[in-house]
């Protein structure tokens, strides 16, 4: 297989492309802005989906689905909410097509007008919070605590595959709760399973923190997130976590009765994560040679290719690889036997190291004869010849070492790329010539976060939450500050 992929200290944006593309995850489709997910990439996302499934029911929520459509009006009733989607909007307003006379082909009816445009969902608080209205009557109803696999429009100039596509998957989390306290738990608790996954799962550090005002979810009080570091310097938001307060119970009028008898408005949580998560995995450990998949998310874990001359050959060897591929799947390993004869081994090699399969074993006429096999671990590039015998708790025990490893090579990537700056000359020249994350002081104001984003593109990414308090001077204005935040240019 010819070099396929762009180096990514030569074009870090077109190695994305060409590695999402060439390894077989995802493609532009014909619609604008969309994307086809392939067979590969949508493994990868269901191993994903899965476990973050299993997650959620583990804290008590259960899956339920809210229709596609929403109607125009309810986006009215929370003014935050609409001001912040408003320009992204995909709106249905006729309902049948009809066959056009004079030219041919169809035109939209313009007799088939709805009443009601509805909107293509861009996120459900609207139509889930008008559907808790009939659930919710009394504090015996609460919580509620509710999550929806589902399909998502926003409607985007600027597109880039699974980062940032007009429509994605996703998952939205959304519940209510009888006091202020309870759903700010949540709302931890939910971002704490998102850092979780990221890290035990996706072998990818991240901090955890609040938005500023600025930056919130578009009807939050409070909005949780988690923030990583990709290898070309720039942070991309993996997952957040909202306290909607009362806003959209009192827009909808959700109201319980007390255990005193009081007539109260719900609280109420959104939190979310999508496809983008993909794009995360790609660029937080891939290299030039194609993906690095950990291999708690890898559809496959081991692939074991034959090398031979002839039909003989092929015989004793796939005898000796059978063997081995069902001793490794009794550990519960994913594992593959490509013995396909369109291809060489060189080419197959190439193949699954392009699409980030953590081990390769090859086995040859020799191996049958020795009782050996030939390892390669995909995240090192590192080939060893070992003994068959035991070869399935060796790769047990060495896909565990694999999932450390990358998650240790992603965290030392953010430590040598993590500054902490006190002043606006070093602040400008650590963005400009070393990038990754700056933890400076802010004065707090909406007006300097502004200004600091128009004159670097560099965003407040976050607000910690944990960690020492350490008073200072704002990098901008002067102006006193008690806690430094996290800055950086961002997808």
């Amino acid at each position: 297989m010819a070099k396929v992929l762009t180096s990514k200290e030569e074009n870090y944006a077109q190695w994305y492309n060409d590695l999402v593309i060439k390894a077989d995850l995802a493609e532009n489709s014909a619609v604008r802005g969309c994307m086809v997910i392939k067979p590969y990439g949508y493994a990868i996302w269901e191993k994903m989906r899965d476990q973050l499934d299993r997650m959620f029911k583990e804290t008590g929520h259960e899956n339920a689905y809210f229709p596609l459509f929403i109607p125009k009006s309810f986006f009215s009733r929370e003014a935050d909410h609409v001001e912040g989607f408003a320009k992204e909007c995909a709106v249905v307003t006729h309902y049948r097509l009809k066959n056009d006379e004079e030219n041919g082909g169809v035109i939209v009816d313009p007799d088939a007008a709805l009443e009601e445009e509805l909107i293509i969902r861009p996120t459900s608080e609207t139509i889930i919070w008008n559907t808790y209205k009939n659930w919710i009557q009394s504090y015996r109803d609460l919580p509620i605590l509710i999550n929806q696999w589902a399909n998502v429009v926003r409607w985007e100039m600027r597109t880039r595959l699974f980062l940032r596509t007009a429509e994605f998957l996703w998952q939205e989390g959304h519940t209510a709760h009888a006091t202020r306290q309870e759903a700010i738990e949540e709302t931890k608790l939910m971002i704490q399973t998102y850092a979780t996954f990221a890290e035990s799962f996706m072998a990818m550090p991240v901090h955890i923190g609040v938005k500023s005002e600025m930056e919130r979810f578009a009807g939050a009080l409070e909005t949780y997130c988690i923030e990583a570091l990709m290898q070309d310097g720039k942070a991309l938001q993996s997952g957040t976590s909202h306290f909607l307060g009362q806003n959209f119970a009192k827009a909808f009028d959700v109201q319980f009765t007390s255990k005193e008898g009081k007539l109260e408005h719900v609280w109420a949580t959104s939190w979310g994560v999508s496809t983008r998560l993909m794009g995360a995995l790609v660029m937080a450990h891939s290299d030039n040679n194609g993906l690095v998949l950990p291999p708690k998310l890898a559809p496959i874990q081991v692939v074991i290719v034959p090398i031979y001359k002839g039909p003989e050959q092929l015989s004793g060897i796939s005898e000796a690889a059978l063997r081995i591929k069902k001793q490794i799947e009794e550990k519960g390993i994913s594992v593959k036997y490509d013995d396909r004869d369109t291809h060489k081994p060189g080419w197959k090699f190439a193949e699954y190291e392009l699409k980030g399969v953590p081990v390769r074993l090859a086995i040859g006429p020799r191996d049958v004869e020795n009782d050996t096999v030939e390892l390669a671990r995909r995240d090192t590039l590192q080939k060893t010849v070992l003994s068959q015998e035991n070869i399935a708790d060796y790769i047990d025990k060495l896909l565990v070492e694999i999932q450390q490893n990358i998650y240790d090579k992603a965290l030392n990537f953010r430590k040598e790329n993590t500054h902490t700056v006190d002043t606006w000359e070093d602040f400008i020249d650590t963005i400009e010539n070393k990038g990754g994350f700056v933890f400076a002081h802010w004065d707090g104001t909406s007006e300097t976060e502004e200004k600091i984003k128009e004159l670097t593109k560099a965003t407040i990414r976050l607000i910690p939450v944990e960690g020492e308090y350490e008073s200072g001077s704002c990098v901008l204005t002067g102006k006193p500050s008690v806690r430094r935040v996290l800055f950086a240019r961002a997808y």
